[in-house]
């Protein structure tokens, strides 16, 4: 999956280089690597770290997911996500938000919480 997820995130970059008019110099100076770094992007010879995606992605000028559209094994892991996922939530952001609430604020949440798991045990 990395080596065809290279060769397929390298065709993306050239597209979008090549529709913007850069040179792979100007994009390799952009990000502070080789222009030779850059091909071997392009070809999918090298993987593009994390950060480096992030710089590519803004000096192109597209999101990130821009990088993956297309690629058939992130749209099945995107579909699978959506399909498994539909009742999760971003416990991290729940948790960083109710950690800033204020005693009363927190003790209303908390009240609003015990009212409804009674309303689930009554039926009604």
């Amino acid at each position: 999956m990395e080596e065809n997820f290279n060769i397929h995130l390298g065709k993306k970059l050239r597209m979008r280089r090549l529709s913007l008019g850069l040179t792979q110099t100007k994009v390799a100076e952009a990000i502070n690597v080789t222009f030779q770094q850059i091909q071997k992007y392009e070809k999918g010879t090298n993987g593009v770290s994390s950060s480096r995606l992030i710089q590519l992605s803004k000096f192109l000028k597209v999101p990130i997911t821009y990088f993956y559209e297309d690629y058939k094994d992130f749209e099945d892991v995107e579909k699978n996500n959506l399909e498994n996922n539909n009742d999760d939530l971003n416990y991290s952001f729940l948790t960083k938000t109710f950690s800033s609430l204020s005693k009363t604020q927190k003790e209303k949440i908390l009240q609003v919480l015990k009212n409804t798991s009674s309303l689930d045990k009554t039926g009604t």
